[in-house]
């Protein structure tokens, strides 16, 4: 066996060890993590803030110098082997064999741990090696990118590679444990990039729980329906609750009774705007953008029969991204209320998965496709809407028996707005 071209593989997969340590450091050093390096005095300070002006161009070169060195150590090897062994499919598989493992730990694995664990250090280290590096490499790394560019479909990657969703992830989540950023602003982040896959249906408000006022009624009537439940935009419905044909604002009630105060005897229809319908399968992300542009606040969701579904705001979508956002009118009872003695207040809307979490079984032990919330199981169970007072014992995977007794009717309809929950000992079972 050629010993030289060992040793020359060797060398190239350490130089390709070093091109992997070096992305992996530069691709978590932010510039402004560079700038507070520059300002702590940190040695190496300065071209590191340089890289990291433009990291992409160093990110390319690293990439090119690692490729390069791993093809490179590849051929050497095939060539040593080819010498070593009387068949060439011998030396063939042992040489991918070799440069597999070797690639994987010595240039997949490892280099990328260690700048991942010490970013700063590594990235500084890089720094005294790219810039000349760049420099002597000129346009060729821009030159391969085109290429690259040319042969890909679609847009290619413009500047070069870039992270995935999931790296970018791993990245935040990386950020978080070295204390750079908060755990609430990891979690926006996150619920960013969950938006993109929110649909407008998982966060409206279903049409069981508007507060809506008939065409006919008078801007009197709506003004005091306004006040009366704390929201300043209310639907306007037409022959029935399918049937939305506008939304009356409170700003716009109270401008119209200031200025003539015989107002308040006109119809609500001469004082609504138009009201934006959107199908419940829009995506959230797409219908955040669109109201922004078009300066709108609400809107109506229609199911795929044409009915009303629900309406969803701004401030629905926001809270995807920044949590629970309330106000002083906010009166919002909490979903879950701690009795004592395992038993509960909990709101007719919570998840079944939820309940499960509170009793201990999991949503695959507990998997009924007809019901998804504690109010929904209630009425499974009593084979009727559930009114004030009405009782029902759910059994548990495990053979427990829950009570559930409906609590709290609201609006016209009396519907269900909390349920107690209660276990019940083997002798209260029903037989």
């Amino acid at each position: 066996m050629n010993v030289s071209l060992i040793l020359g593989a060797v060398a190239l997969v350490i130089v390709a060890w070093l091109a992997a340590c070096a992305e992996a450091g530069l691709a978590r050093v932010s510039s402004f993590r560079a700038a507070e390096a520059v300002r702590s005095g940190r040695r190496g300070a300065g071209k590191l803030a340089q890289v990291a002006s433009d990291p992409t161009r160093y990110l390319n070169v690293a990439l090119l110098v690692r490729v390069a060195c791993e093809m490179a150590a590849s051929v050497l090897v095939t060539y040593a082997f080819l010498e070593s062994f009387p068949e060439t499919w011998q030396a063939l598989l042992a040489a991918i064999v070799v440069m597999v493992l070797v690639s994987y730990v010595a240039v997949g694995v490892s280099p990328r741990t260690i700048g991942r664990q010490h970013p700063l250090n590594t990235a500084t280290a890089a720094a005294y090696v790219l810039l000349p590096l760049a420099r002597i490499m000129g346009p060729i790394p821009q030159l391969l990118i085109l290429i690259g560019n040319a042969l890909t479909p679609g847009k290619g990657f413009r500047k070069g590679p870039f992270a995935s969703e999931a790296e970018l992830r791993a990245m935040v989540d990386l950020a978080e444990q070295e204390s750079l950023i908060e755990d609430e602003e990891r979690r926006m982040v996150h619920s960013v990039f969950e938006l993109g896959d929110t649909l407008v249906r998982e966060v409206m408000v279903p049409r069981t729980d508007l507060i809506c006022i008939e065409r006919y009624k008078t801007i009197r009537q709506a003004l005091t329906l306004a006040l009366r439940s704390g929201f300043s935009r209310i639907p306007v419905t037409g022959e029935n609750e399918d049937d939305i044909v506008g939304i009356v604002y409170l700003k716009d009630l109270v401008r119209r009774t200031h200025i003539n105060r015989d107002s308040e005897a006109d119809l609500v229809s001469t004082a609504m705007r138009p009201a934006a319908f959107v199908p419940d399968t829009k995506n959230a992300g797409d219908l955040l953008r669109e109201m922004q542009q078009e300066r709108n606040h609400v809107a109506v969701v229609i199911d795929e029969y044409g009915g009303t579904a629900g309406i969803v705001t701004i401030e629905d979508i926001l809270e995807e991204i920044v949590g629970e956002i309330t106000d002083e009118y906010d009166r919002e009872l909490p979903p879950v209320e701690e009795l004592g003695e395992d038993r509960y207040r909990i709101t007719a809307r919570l998840d079944i998965g939820d309940l499960g979490e509170l009793y201990g079984f999991g949503p695959d032990e507990y998997d009924d496709e007809d019901v998804e919330t504690v109010g929904g199981l209630l009425a499974k169970a009593l084979g009727r809407v559930p009114i004030s007072g009405a009782k029902a014992v759910v059994e548990l995977p495990d053979g427990r028996s829950l009570r559930l007794t409906a609590e709290s009717p609201a609006g016209r309809r009396n519907k269900i707005v909390t349920v107690l929950v209660e276990p019940l000992e083997p002798e209260e079972k029903p037989e």
